[in-house]
């Protein structure tokens, strides 16, 4: 399981303080990023070199409890299954020991050029099932 750390600022709250709910979203894609450098991949480079994303395709998101201004959370992402084009994740967004919100996600790789399905290089696939 990959963890990253990050601050709630302003710009992440509504009115009342709290953590505006798409937000989290946001949150997850950060972790999602810092976990491919993580392993080795840049988003960036295998846009550019490979002609590859990824693109979420379904979300199932529950909110526990809300985060607030200034609050240290902590978002992790845990994969479950890793295929040729599909990845599933299980993320979740915690304030110390408290879950926030836990989100099972489907992503599929794409070509970047065509935006068809494309196969994730075998390397990427086998870091990702370590």
């Amino acid at each position: 399981m990959f963890e990253k750390s990050l601050r709630v600022y302003y710009e992440d709250t509504d009115a009342g303080g709290i953590v505006y709910h798409a937000n989290y979203l946001k949150f997850m894609e950060r972790c999602r990023c810092d976990w491919l450098l993580h392993l080795g991949f840049n988003v960036a480079e295998l846009a550019v070199e490979q002609q590859l994303v990824f693109v979420v395709k379904e979300v199932n998101m529950i909110f526990h409890h809300p985060a607030k201004l200034f609050d240290d959370l902590r978002v992790t992402a845990e994969v479950l299954q890793v295929g040729k084009v599909r990845l599933e994740l299980q993320q979740e967004v915690y304030n110390g020991e408290k879950l926030l919100c836990s989100a099972s996600l489907k992503l599929a790789s794409l070509d970047s050029l065509t935006s068809k399905m494309k196969a994730m290089p075998t390397e990427l696939r086998q870091a990702m099932n370590l």
